[in-house]
């Protein structure tokens, strides 16, 4: 099967099981957002299913008056909040508090702990662990990390994920002491069998942390490559750069309808499979993105205005 669906004229109809398959996958999908991307949607309602899980990526020199506006609007309409704590720009336990303590007079539950994209950190954490170890987050109701499918050369700078392993392992033996609900959020993929195969190995390996699998949404060719260099996307930038080369494709949009597809059809035929929810990058457009999702997963993504 081919890793792309590029527009071109409409093929046959899907059937109707596979058609079922992507939108029971797609149920409860999250999408992630910038305090700067969200002033541009005018009423998240208009294109989220009510409750969506929203992130909110804080980007080094993001002021956090900015991320808890983000994070009270975007809440007051409905939806589920789940701002990042990047751990390398975050100064010390008392800047940590005040984060935590804006976020939940604002009615926050919920957070992503990362370790974040700067390279030095600017105090006293550097990971994700250091965060959960903190104590800070008692009351979040629901805690979330990163996972790499396709490992992460700042952890493992030897091209191994033995480092990336050992930290799941030990995230999900404090998911197994603490009643805060995890899971682990994934960088973006553009190829369905790595993601099985890692996703296996997961739970090969007793890593019980369910996996909201990253996509990247609708996009043109040329930011989505932009934005998988400087993401750190592994072998599947190989894949773009190839699709690149040819300059008719190089001017259409790509959508991920034949990834979702094939990761559907293995959650349908293997129901204990681990991958829980999607989680969208949409870096063609939060609109455009929940556009693509209400064409493709029916009333999975019926936006809560037109429910």
């Amino acid at each position: 099967m081919a890793l792309f669906q590029f527009r071109k004229p409409a093929p046959a109809a899907a059937s109707q099981g596979s058609s079922a398959q992507i939108e029971a996958f797609l149920k409860g999908y999250s999408i992630e957002v910038m305090p700067r991307t969200a002033e541009k949607v005018e009423d998240f309602r208009a294109l989220l299913p009510l409750g969506t899980r929203v992130y909110i990526a804080h980007i080094d020199g993001t002021p956090i008056e900015d991320m808890v506006a983000t994070a009270k609007r975007i809440g007051d309409e409905g939806f589920a909040v789940m701002p990042h704590f990047p751990a390398r720009i975050i100064k010390d336990k008392a800047v940590l508090t005040d984060w935590i303590a804006r976020y939940k007079d604002v009615g926050v539950k919920q957070g992503l702990l990362l370790a974040g994209g700067v390279a030095q950190p600017v105090g006293d954490y550097s990971t994700s662990m250091q965060l959960l170890e903190s104590g800070a987050f008692d009351g979040f109701e629901r805690l979330h990390v990163a996972g790499h499918p396709e490992g992460n050369k700042d952890i493992d700078p030897d091209g191994s994920d033995k480092m990336v392993m050992e930290a799941a392992r030990w995230k999900t033996a404090f998911a197994e002491r603490t009643d805060a609900k995890m899971a682990m959020a994934t960088q973006f993929c553009f190829e369905a069998q790595p993601v099985i195969d890692w996703v296996n190995r997961l739970q090969a390996e007793g890593i019980k942390l369910p996996v909201h699998i990253g996509v990247a949404g609708p996009a043109k060719l040329q930011t989505l490559i932009k934005f998988a260099i400087a993401c750190g996307v592994g072998p599947s930038l190989k894949v773009l750069q190839k699709r690149a080369l040819d300059v008719t494709k190089l001017l259409l949009p790509y959508e991920p309808t034949e990834f979702v597809a094939e990761l559907a059809a293995h959650k349908a035929a293997n129901p204990d499979f681990g991958i829980e929810q999607v989680h969208f990058f949409p870096l063609g457009g939060i609109k455009t993105n929940a556009e693509w999702v209400t064409a493709n997963g029916g009333a999975s993504g019926k936006p809560a205005k037109a429910a």
